[in-house]
């Protein structure tokens, strides 16, 4: 199998489980990475192997879900042709939730791992990486720390910004500041502005430490 750790000799082992009685219900093994492909086999066989032990109304009474990796527009498709009451996340699920967005483990370790697919190249941060809430008016760098709301109101180019800035204490030991920060940070820490013209459209934009 070709996989994102390179091709190893092996499978794919795929299993339905019962939750609530901890039973395993359906196993398979396939020899791709991927999962996708193999959810419409796996339900199938399950639902044979229902009929086949005299539960033929199982589907309409359970709950069944599945990882990210199962999800796609296909796989979405059948389960609604079944009588299954299904639930898949997808797989940005993470970057809505504001817990992954404020984990600084979460948004060390998937730092890590993307220098490890890259071969240790680094990239700078983009607006995006950043997060912002506008109730509270709170914002977090990549690495999970919290920024102070520096400038309430910044004016440039007929734009209104507002400005957030990173403690220094925490850029100073930070182990991406490489990819926020042209230099190593001095007297400050990492800045970053919101345009705040349209309220609901916001847009991060970074500015780096001089």
């Amino acid at each position: 199998m070709t996989t994102s750790k390179g091709t190893i000799q092996g499978y794919n082992g795929i299993a339905i489980n019962d939750d609530k009685h901890q039973i395993i219900l359906q196993t398979q093994t396939w020899g791709s990475a991927g999962e996708q492909q193999t959810l419409k086999p796996a339900i199938e066989q399950l639902q044979k192997q229902l009929n086949e032990l005299g539960s033929p109304n199982t589907f309409k009474e359970a709950k069944f879900n599945a990882d990210s990796g199962f999800r796609s527009e296909v796989n979405l498709e059948f389960m609604v042709s079944t009588a299954l009451d299904a639930y898949m996340a997808d797989s940005a699920f993470r970057n809505r939730n504001p817990l992954f967005q404020q984990s600084e483990t979460y948004q060390t370790e998937q730092e890590k791992r993307r220098l490890k697919r890259s071969k240790g190249r680094e990239r700078l941060f983009k607006s995006a990486d950043f997060y912002f809430d506008e109730n509270t008016q709170t914002s977090y760098c990549p690495a999970g720390k919290e920024m102070w709301l520096s400038i309430k109101n910044v004016e440039t180019a007929g734009q209104q910004y507002i400005r957030f800035t990173g403690y220094l204490k925490d850029c100073h030991v930070c182990p991406l500041q490489s990819q926020c920060m042209r230099i190593a940070s001095s007297k400050q820490g990492d800045k970053f502005s919101l345009k705040s013209t349209n309220l609901l459209n916001l847009s991060l934009i970074p500015i780096k430490c001089a």
